[in-house]
């Protein structure tokens, strides 16, 4: 008999049908939850709002009263406005992003939008610092939507406006539209090139389920847009779904050879601070450290190792830094550590100034580890007010409102961007300065303190935590989350492991040395979590800090003031070779946090503690 022949699995035909599937499915949806204005309301009143339309944008009286009432019906103060007609390309590429329910953005999403037209009211508009002044491009439309919604985060939303006019698209600016929106232009150019080389090798190897995958993926713009009940009308709707491959390469290529300001060279802000870091790095770095320290700042033990060294992986600035463990009782630290001086060198520019946009982005996509920080106490009581120190931009306390909305969250901060969250209305008091300097005041004004990835950062974790045990009243709760040094993956991956952070983090505490400095200032332990507290960045950090490494940015005030043709060669060809590593260290994390869950291990771990009474205070 002739051995029967196993017949192949075409995997990656099979794997991109799949993704094509759910990306329809996931389409359709988020199109069906985008409300439509009513178009047939009678004159409705617009005093207090107004509409802030792109170049090429004209909203007529009837679009803007019918996006008045829709807002007010349903409690919105920013209200985007896609246009009916927008065309099919604009429409998929929004729908892939789209996050909304009920046509109202999530708390701490990214806001998106068409790039058209914004309808605000006048106290939100006011309170960012907007001007009445139409006429922008897309991208700076889209900027625009991204800081109202940091001044409504609960009350910004989306409506298809069925009269709005679309203007013409501008190719020369896909890569700012992507910017503005949070999206690298590259890192976006590269994962289509990848979905287009994986469609074109399954049509071509694996026949029947290669062909269907090139078949859904042709019909996908009229399966989603072309359906008799779909909101959105593209009036390119058939030359898209026919033209569909000369579109997807077309985009690609129009976003590969845009151009923007981070492509041509340092920002006007780089320059300025050019001359103010090289008369600091003039005078020498030394004096941002203090000496060798011989023992260890947590135990006193003079039984040091040298964990890792490593240079500044982030920003690149100069300079080398030493993380020594503690034999005795196995705290790490930064050692020698930074002064003061240094610690405003290296802080600079990093969570601010240059970097603050980048540095929001970042905290804004961490939404689900801050819901699952304030559900933590939940088993244990109910806050009445909340101290969150550390709290930096105050992303934590807005997103925290979901789940305490009657809570008065508070925040402490060195930068002085606490006061911006304030402004913004993410917290309701902002404190500038040293929690150990200002606890005095706070005395019992909080039952809740929360320090969040904030002790690492600190000079005397002991000072912070004398401060929580002085300000909370007896049955008051401290929350803390840190990264765990004890984690197998700081070991594997050496000084490209994302949680050492040098140089701002100077202490990594084991949670044994945690617990037991916590009950010598009079609280108990309710409850730890380590799977839960995972965040998922180990694989993809040490990518990132190694091509950072590699090629660190050409442009950067501290660096050798040019870029040289090579040297922005060898960055792009560094980053662009990094792509697929990013792509496998992404999968890699999330198996390590899926592990992480199960096994109740992972890179960081959470504390609860209630402060019990003192004898004294007992009597």
């Amino acid at each position: 008999m002739t051995p029967s022949r196993t017949r192949r699995v075409p995997w990656t035909a099979v794997a991109v049908l799949a993704g094509l599937t759910a990306g329809t499915v996931r389409a359709g949806r988020r199109l069906a939850a985008v409300p439509v204005l009513d178009m047939t309301v009678e004159s409705h009143p617009t005093d207090g709002w107004h509409v802030i339309a792109a170049r090429g944008v004209e909203v007529d009286k009837a679009t803007v009263g019918a996006a008045v009432a829709h807002a007010e019906r349903t409690g919105l103060e920013v209200l985007d406005l896609l246009p009916g007609s927008l065309d099919a390309e604009r429409a998929l590429g929004l729908l892939r992003l789209l996050d909304i329910s009920d046509g109202r953005c999530a708390r701490t999403a990214q806001p998106r939008g068409a790039g058209h037209a914004v309808l605000v009211t006048d106290d939100v508009r006011t309170r960012a610092g907007i001007g009445t002044d139409d006429g922008l491009t897309t991208a700076e439309l889209h900027t625009l939507l991204g800081r109202l919604k940091d001044y409504a985060p609960a009350s910004t939303g989306i409506a298809i406006a069925p009269g709005l006019a679309v203007p013409a698209r501008e190719p020369a600016r896909r890569a700012a539209e992507l910017r503005a929106q949070g999206l690298p232009p590259g890192v976006v150019t590269a994962a289509q090139l990848a979905g287009l080389a994986l469609l074109a090798r399954a049509a071509v190897k694996d026949g029947r389920w290669g062909a269907a995958a090139l078949a859904l993926y042709w019909l996908q713009p009229s399966l989603i847009l072309g359906r008799p009940d779909s909101p959105l009308r593209p009036a390119d709707l058939p030359r898209a779904t026919a033209a569909r491959p000369l579109h997807s390469v077309h985009t690609v290529l129009r976003t590969a050879t845009s151009r923007g300001p981070s492509q041509s060279g340092p920002t006007p802000e780089m320059e300025a601070l050019r001359p103010l870091y090289a008369a600091e790095l003039k005078a020498g770095i030394d004096r941002f450290f203090e000496p060798r320290r011989p023992d260890c700042p947590w135990c006193g033990s003079a039984d040091l190792s040298v964990r890792t060294r490593m240079p500044d992986l982030f920003q690149a600035k100069p300079g080398s830094f030493t993380l020594e463990e503690c034999g005795g009782c196995g705290h790490v630290f930064q050692n020698p550590r930074l002064s003061l001086d240094g610690l405003d060198f290296y802080y600079r520019d990093f969570y601010d100034g240059l970097s603050v946009s980048s540095a929001s982005h970042v905290f804004g996509r961490m939404s689900r580890s801050y819901l699952a920080r304030a559900e933590m106490l939940k088993p244990y009581g109910t806050p009445s007010a909340w101290l969150d120190v550390g709290t930096g931009h105050g992303h934590f306390c807005n997103s925290a409102r979901d789940v305490w909305p009657d809570t008065r969250f508070d925040g402490l901060d060195m930068a002085a961007e606490v006061r911006g969250a304030q402004a913004r209305g993410w917290i309701g008091t902002a404190h500038c300065g040293q929690f150990p300097e200002l606890a005095a005041g706070l005395v019992h004004r909080y039952d809740t303190i929360s320090m969040y990835h904030y002790l690492e950062h600190t000079r005397d974790p002991f000072a912070e935590l004398d401060a929580a045990a002085k300000v909370l009243p007896p049955g008051g709760h401290l929350l803390i989350e840190l990264p765990d040094p004890e984690s197998r993956l700081g070991r594997m991956l050496g000084p490209y492991w994302l949680p050492w952070f040098q140089p701002q983090h100077q202490h990594l505490i084991p949670v044994g040395n945690l617990r037991d400095a916590l009950a010598d200032r009079g609280f108990t332990v309710l409850a730890e979590e380590h799977g839960a507290a995972h965040q998922s960045c180990d694989f993809v950090g040490a990518v990132l800090l190694a091509a950072n490494r590699i090629a660190p940015g050409p442009y950067a005030p501290w660096g050798p003031g040019s870029a040289t043709l090579t040297s922005r060669a060898i960055r792009r060809g560094v980053w662009t070779a990094s792509l697929p590593c990013f792509a496998a260290a992404a999968v890699l994390d999330k198996v390590r946090a899926a592990a992480a869950r199960v096994t109740n291990g992972g890179n960081a771990y959470r504390l609860l503690a209630r402060r019990t009474p003192t004898l004294h205070e007992t009597w």
